[in-house]
């Protein structure tokens, strides 16, 4: 099935103020960052969507794709390749050549937010987003959730309720009423993988579970 277009924000999307003031403050610093909203990456029929919280500040937010960039782009992107998801070479640079396949790269917060943490009123501003994306994705059948951050916007951009009824549990695959499955995974950052909170294999064995749905 065709898949319809989506609207991403624009470069000087005005939804979250503190947010702006940030991307204002860096875009002098840094003048050849991206320093905007970062696109989601890959087609919209996919049938795979990974759902981060929000750009990295020297991936994302610097490259202006997902995870491209720092140390999160590294396991995931091995990961994606490992799995079928992704076909190229990841030299953490958007123009890299990298291709995903069957697969698409989403955040629910689309700008840096400061010390990579959004208030819950950019979380609701950038809300619309997630959901018109999720809504023209015809064949999408699983999504990945990496942190309980994502996870929650996920259930509410679907409108899950009650949310508790699907607790962020990492490795655990959530059978939504949607018909989807919520799959999900401690975040690849660099902390969580150098404190052993998650380790390459626990990261590997989410994507082996996904893969075995998509078979």
């Amino acid at each position: 099935m065709a898949a319809s277009t989506f609207a991403e924000p624009p470069a000087d999307c005005p939804r979250c103020p503190r947010l702006v003031a940030f991307r204002h403050e860096l875009q002098g610093q840094y003048p050849d960052w991206c320093n905007a909203p970062v696109r989601s990456f890959g087609n919209l029929d996919a049938r795979l969507l990974i759902v981060g919280l929000a750009p990295g500040m020297r991936g994302a937010n610097r490259t202006g794709r997902p995870f491209t960039g720092d140390y999160a782009g590294d396991l995931l992107y091995s990961t994606l390749l490992k799995y079928g998801f992704a076909q190229g070479t990841y030299r953490a640079d958007p123009a890299d050549g990298l291709r995903l396949l069957d697969c698409r790269i989403a955040n629910a917060v689309r700008c840096l937010p400061p010390e990579n943490k959004p208030l819950p009123a950019e979380f609701t501003s950038c809300r619309p987003f997630l959901q018109a994306e999720l809504a023209v994705m015809p064949d999408l059948k699983v999504i990945v959730a990496l942190g309980k951050g994502a996870h929650d916007q996920i259930l509410r951009a679907l409108t899950m309720r009650p949310a508790s009824a699907f607790p962020f549990i990492h490795g655990r695959l959530h059978d939504l009423p949607t018909g989807l499955i919520l799959a999900d995974s401690y975040h690849c950052s660099r902390y969580n993988t150098n404190t052993g909170r998650l380790t390459t294999e626990m990261f590997h064995a989410v994507f082996d579970a996904v893969a075995n749905v998509l078979k």
